[in-house]
């Protein structure tokens, strides 16, 4: 548990520096938990209950509409936070899957006991407040690429944001999250050069 808190410490340091009590208050809450590949961590209806981090695999957040189209929104891998993120802060139910694509480790915190912990120091409330902006900016440039982009600007930036991306994920889920049909796709990796 030493290495995943470790690597922890290093991203939360990183979003907003915690000084050794309120890290200490923190890295009590969490606790390994692993998944098989191609495992569904949380589905839609459920509230999410625990706040993930990734210490190694591959998962996606996805959504499936009512005739079984499926919509890739995000990819997780270490060193990241992980899960359904608005069902765990509002306490509503997922609308959204978790899956998991390869086997994969985390450490995982309940999210009664961050928010007890949030509550008592304000420093870690607001790394998490400083966390969710950095998401939420990400999320709004990814709105901007998804919306105005042509298919070869929208896979030159995934792989500016994630050069890496290619080796990690299955390309038919890299496809569906760019909005590119999965022929177009092969296409603009034998096409495009970064």
């Amino acid at each position: 548990m030493e290495e995943p808190l470790k690597l922890l410490h290093t991203v939360v340091q990183a979003i907003h520096p915690l000084d050794a009590g309120d890290w200490d208050a923190l890295s009590r809450i969490w606790k390994p938990y692993s998944a098989r590949r191609k495992e569904i961590i949380s589905v839609p209806g459920e509230t999410e209950r625990f706040l993930y981090f990734v210490t190694d695999g591959v998962q996606r957040i996805y959504y499936l509409d009512d005739q079984n189209r499926e919509a890739t929104l995000a990819f997780t891998y270490r060193p990241s936070f992980g899960g359904i993120i608005d069902s765990v802060l509002l306490e509503v139910p997922s609308r959204y899957y978790y899956e998991t694509l390869t086997p994969s480790e985390f450490i995982r915190a309940p999210y009664a006991e961050f928010k007890a912990v949030a509550n008592e120091r304000p420093a870690v409330e607001r790394m998490i407040r400083a966390g969710i902006t950095q998401t939420l900016s990400g999320i709004l440039e990814r709105l901007v690429e998804v919306q105005c982009f042509s298919s070869e600007d929208k896979f030159r930036n995934l792989l500016k944001r994630s050069p890496h991306i290619l080796q990690l994920v299955p390309h038919k889920y890299l496809a569906n999250y760019l909005g590119i049909d999965p022929t177009n796709f092969s296409k603009l990796v034998n096409k495009v050069r970064i």
